[in-house]
Order: C-alpha cells, then sequence, then structure tokens
C-alpha cells in the first residue's frame, strides 16, 4: 500500500515523480488514446471507413462499403481478448456489429498472477491495493471512443460483483464474461 495512490506522486513540471519502487502502467488508457488518435490521423486521408486495431483495442470510423460494420467476436477468457474480422462469430463465445466507435475490452484474461493455485488479476483496487474482487473474467464494451470503452471497461473491474449495474448505469453497450 505504501506504493500505491495518486497521492504519493509529486508533480514539478514537466516531470511526474514517484517514490522509489512505484510505477505506474499508463499501457491501457496510452493504448486506447493511440488508437483514437490513430483513427482520427487516418480519417484525415482515407476516403472511405477504417477499423483500426492495436491488439484488440478498436476503432470503426464507419460501416464497410457494403453498409454493414465489421464483426467483432469476444473470445473466451480462456483463450483470448478479441478478433475483428467477418468470421470472428464462428470462434467467439459473443459477437457484435461495430459501425462507428470504439471497443475495448478489460480482464484478466492475459494478465495475471497465479500462486498458491489462486489467480491474482492484474487490475488492482486503489482503495486496497489488491485484485478486484469478484470482478468478471472479461469486460468488453463498445463507446463511442476506445478511450471511453477502455475507461468504462477498466472501471467495471473495479465494480466486481456490481459490474454490470455500473455499466447499465452508464447506458453503454457491454458483454461481461464471468
Amino acid at each position: 500500500m505504501s506504493r500505491i495512490g495518486w497521492d504519493k506522486i509529486t508533480w514539478r513540471r514537466p516531470a511526474i515523480i514517484l517514490p522509489e519502487g512505484m510505477e505506474i502502467d499508463l499501457g491501457g488508457i496510452g493504448k486506447e488514446y493511440a488508437v483514437d488518435r490513430t483513427a482520427q490521423l487516418l480519417s484525415r486521408q482515407a476516403k472511405g471507413s477504417l477499423l483500426i486495431n492495436f491488439g484488440g483495442d478498436l476503432f470503426a470510423t464507419g460501416p464497410r462499403r457494403d453498409g454493414r460494420g465489421c464483426v467483432i467476436g469476444i473470445e473466451d477468457p480462456q483463450h483470448g481478448v478479441i478478433t475483428p474480422c467477418d468470421n470472428a462469430a464462428h470462434d467467439a463465445i459473443r459477437s457484435f456489429e461495430l459501425r462507428r466507435g470504439g471497443v475495448a475490452t478489460s480482464g484478466d484474461a492475459r494478465r495475471f498472477l497465479l500462486k498458491q493455485g489462486i489467480r491474482y488479476g492484474h487490475i488492482l483496487d486503489p482503495r486496497t491495493g489488491w485484485p478486484a474482487r469478484a470482478a468478471p473474467r472479461s469486460v468488453t464494451v463498445a463507446g463511442g471512443t476506445c478511450t471511453e470503452a477502455g475507461i468504462l471497461a477498466t472501471l467495471a473491474m473495479l465494480y466486481g460483483a456490481q459490474a454490470e449495474a455500473f455499466l447499465d448505469a452508464q447506458g453503454v453497450e457491454y458483454w461481461c464474461t464471468r
């Protein structure tokens, strides 16, 4: 707990100073922002619609030429994350059509610690310093942007058993796998 919490970080422009042994991982939100920004930049150059995919974090700028969206398959958390392609529904536990907007998944499918037979997810509750309790194995959210979808998916994980109620209150499309 001595290494958890924004209150332990010092901001001395232009630097962020962390206590010894503390780390910040901006991988999730950094990648989601990169997806959104790439979509913005490429949309200025491209005449058609685009599907940007950075390792399962997605953004679609519009429907395909045939007017349909891209079928997005959500894989079983035991075997993977999300797969964008026309045959994604074949291997997916769930699938949906993405016409425009962002999609992100949060969960413990790829990042966890297994110790003495107990699986600890990588999303830590900042109040306790421990992995989120009773969290779904996977939360996929579709939102206006990939960044929005990613933030909501991760927050839902922190809500644990109340993940679905939290997402219902946000009014977004989502899929939770327990």
